[in-house]
């Protein structure tokens, strides 16, 4: 989407973790490795967003890795709060404050958006240095420190009882 303000916008970037790998696209207008992610729209939340981005983008329904707290009631939602928030320039004139979230898969086979990115894939942590173009420091980051906080969760399991198969870069289901 185009931007909604000439000098700010909220984004989502989705780290989507599964079996210690993470996804991340080579986006193709600003050919980077990027996560999942874009724009809020005006009629979203920003976990709504989160949830939206990584389907387009990825083929994939994700579950937000997070806690929600316990305040919602008549005329308030609580939403999951985003891991961490940065703020970066796009151009001269232009910034985005990104919310950034962990993920896991739910349900989905990984697809490419041909019109978004050159590429998705699923990376280790050693692969990380492998990537051309290069990932950048931040993302780097971001996905090293996903790797480590997503280790200590259970590899999920989808809520109609299937299993997580990962064919490298696809990932579909198989029932048990």
């Amino acid at each position: 989407m185009a931007h909604i303000h000439e000098k700010i916008d909220f984004t989502v970037a989705i780290f989507v973790v599964l079996n210690g790998q993470v996804l991340l696209v080579h986006h193709r207008q600003l050919d980077k490795w990027l996560p999942l992610g874009g724009h809020i729209e005006l009629h979203e939340d920003p976990e709504a967003a989160a949830l939206r981005e990584a389907k387009e983008e990825s083929g994939l329904e994700v579950e937000l890795v997070g806690e929600r707290p316990p305040t919602t009631g008549p005329g308030t939602r609580a939403l999951i709060a985003p891991r961490f928030l940065d703020i970066h320039r796009i151009s001269a004139a232009h910034e985005h404050i990104g919310m950034i979230y962990w993920a896991r898969p739910k349900t989905g086979v990984v697809t490419l958006a041909p019109d978004e990115h050159h590429e998705i894939r699923w990376c280790s942590s050693p692969h990380l240095e492998e990537f051309r173009p290069p990932i950048s420091d931040p993302v780097k980051w971001y996905c090293l420190k996903a790797f480590e906080e997503m280790a200590s969760l259970d590899t999920p399991t989808p809520r109609d009882g299937s299993r997580f198969t990962d064919h490298g870069s696809s990932l579909s289901f198989r029932s048990v």
